[in-house]
C-alpha cells in the first residue's frame, strides 16, 4: 500500500496535461483562440512546475517530502477548481484558466520528484529500481488512461475534466497521510550555505553525466506531449476522429510506453551498465522511428512505426530515474530529483508550441528534427555516463559512491 500510495502521486501529476491533450481541440474553438494560445494551456502549466520545482526539493530536504506532497496536492486541485469555475461563470475565461493552470503547476511541482525522492529514502538497492520503475509505470499508466478519460468527461461539457482534479487530489492526499510513513531523520538538516556548497560539489564531481541523463530525460518527455499533440490535431482535422475514440487511439504508444517501464524498472536491478545500454538502445529506437514516420500518414502503419519511440522511452525513463535518485546522499536527494522533474517538465512545456510551429513548417522537417534531438541525447550518454567493469558492492549506500563518472 506504501508503494501504492507513492504512485498515486506521480499519476496525478501526468493527468494534469495528458487529459486535457483531446480536449484541445474543443476548447480551442470554445474559447475562439489560436492554436498557439490553446497550446499555452499546456506550456504555462509545465512552466510554472519547472520554476517551483527546485523550491519545494530544497524544502523537502529541509523538513520532510509528506509536509511537500500534501500542501502541493491541495494547491493542485485548487488551480483545477479555479480553472473549471473560469470557464463556467467567469467573463476573461482564457486568462483566468490560465491563472488556474499556473496554481496546478506549482502544486505538480511537488508531486512526481518529490514522490521519487521519497522512494530513494525509503527503498534501497534491487527494490529502489524496481519501485522507481513501478512509479515511472504508474507516470505512464496515467498518460494511458487521461485521454481516454479526458474524452469521456468532455462529453458532459469541455472544461469538465478541470472539476476532476480536485476529486483525484483528495484519494492521493488520503492514500499519503495513511499509508506514507517516513523515516524520521537522523540529524538536523544542514544550514542553507553548507547545503549549496553540498550541491555545488554534487554538481562539480557529477555535472557532465547529470547533464546528459536530464537533457534525455527532457527530450523523452518533449517528444512524447509534442506527438501527441500532433496527432491529437490530425485525428479531428485529417481523419474526423473525436471522443472518447480519439481517446482511445492518443493511449495507444502511451500503453506500449507504460508496459515498457514496468517491465524495464522490475528488470534492471542495480546493473549499472546494462541501464547505461538501455538508456542508449532506447534513444536509438526513438530515433528510428521518428525518422521512419516521414514516410507513413495513414493511421495503422503510422502507429505501428511510432510504439517503437514509445518502447524506447519506456527503456530509458525508469534507467534514468535509477541513475539520479540513486546519485546523491539523502539530504540533497530531493533538490537534484526536482532539478530532474524541472528538466522534465520544461521537456512537456515546450513540446506543444514547438511543434505547432514545426507543424506549420514542415512535416517532414517537425520528424527529421525530433529524430536528430534523440540521437544526439543518445550519444551524449553514450560518451558521458562511464560505469565501472566491477558491479557495486551490495552494502555502499547510493550510486553516487559506486559509479565512476567522468
Amino acid at each position: 500500500m506504501t508503494i501504492f500510495a507513492i504512485s498515486s502521486i506521480p499519476m496525478i501529476l501526468v493527468l494534469g496535461n495528458s487529459m486535457l491533450i483531446p480536449v484541445l481541440p474543443k476548447m480551442k474553438t470554445e474559447l475562439d483562440v489560436s492554436q498557439f494560445k490553446v497550446s499555452l494551456v499546456i506550456t504555462v502549466f509545465s512552466v510554472a512546475a519547472a520554476i517551483s520545482i527546485p523550491i519545494l526539493g530544497y524544502l523537502s530536504d529541509r523538513f520532510s517530502r509528506k509536509a511537500v506532497i500534501i500542501p502541493s496536492l491541495i494547491i493542485y486541485g485548487s488551480g483545477g477548481l479555479l480553472a473549471g469555475a473560469a470557464a463556467e461563470w467567469f467573463s476573461n475565461e482564457y486568462m483566468w484558466i490560465l491563472v488556474g493552470r499556473v496554481l496546478q503547476g506549482m502544486g505538480a511541482a511537488g508531486t512526481a520528484p518529490i514522490a521519487m525522492a521519497l522512494t530513494g529514502d525509503l527503498f534501497k538497492g534491487a527494490e529502489q529500481s524496481k519501485v522507481l520503475g513501478l512509479v515511472e509505470a504508474s507516470n505512464g499508466f496515467g498518460k494511458v488512461i487521461s485521454p481516454i478519460l479526458g474524452s469521456l468527461l468532455a462529453i458532459l461539457f469541455w472544461y469538465a475534466a478541470f472539476f476532476a482534479f480536485p476529486i483525484f487530489c483528495l484519494a492521493s492526499i488520503i492514500l499519503t497521510i495513511i499509508f506514507v510513513k517516513e523515516k524520521k531523520a537522523e540529524k538536523e538538516p544542514p544550514p542553507l550555505r553548507k547545503y549549496v556548497k553540498g550541491l555545488v560539489s554534487v554538481f562539480q564531481t557529477e555535472g557532465r553525466w547529470l547533464f546528459a541523463a536530464y537533457l534525455t530525460g527532457a527530450t523523452c518527455l518533449f517528444t512524447l506531449f509534442g506527438i501527441l499533440f500532433y496527432i491529437s490535431d490530425i485525428l479531428e482535422k485529417s481523419h474526423h476522429i473525436d471522443g472518447v475514440l480519439k481517446g482511445a487511439i492518443l493511449a495507444i504508444p502511451l500503453l506500449f510506453m507504460t508496459t515498457t517501464s514496468y517491465i524495464t524498472g522490475s528488470k534492471i536491478g542495480k546493473k549499472m551498465s546494462r541501464m547505461k545500454a538501455l538508456i542508449v538502445l532506447g534513444c536509438l529506437l526513438m530515433t528510428a522511428s521518428f525518422a521512419c514516420l516521414v514516410f507513413f500518414s495513414k493511421l495503422v502503419p503510422f502507429f505501428a512505426v511510432l510504439v517503437f519511440s514509445s518502447i524506447g522511452t519506456g527503456l530509458a525513463l525508469p534507467c534514468i530515474n535509477s541513475f539520479i535518485t540513486g546519485s546523491v546522499p539523502t539530504d540533497r536527494r530531493g533538490f537534484v530529483t526536482s532539478l530532474y522533474g524541472s528538466v522534465r517538465f520544461l521537456g512537456v512545456a515546450i513540446g506543444p508550441p514547438v511543434y505547432s510551429a514545426l507543424m506549420a513548417w514542415s512535416r517532414t522537417g517537425m520528424f527529421l528534427a525530433t529524430a536528430g534531438l534523440t540521437l544526439f541525447a543518445g550519444l551524449l550518454c553514450m560518451i558521458l555516463i562511464h560505469v565501472p567493469k566491477k558491479e557495486p558492492s551490495k552494502n555502499s549506500d547510493t550510486l553516487f559512491e559506486k559509479l565512476q563518472f567522468t
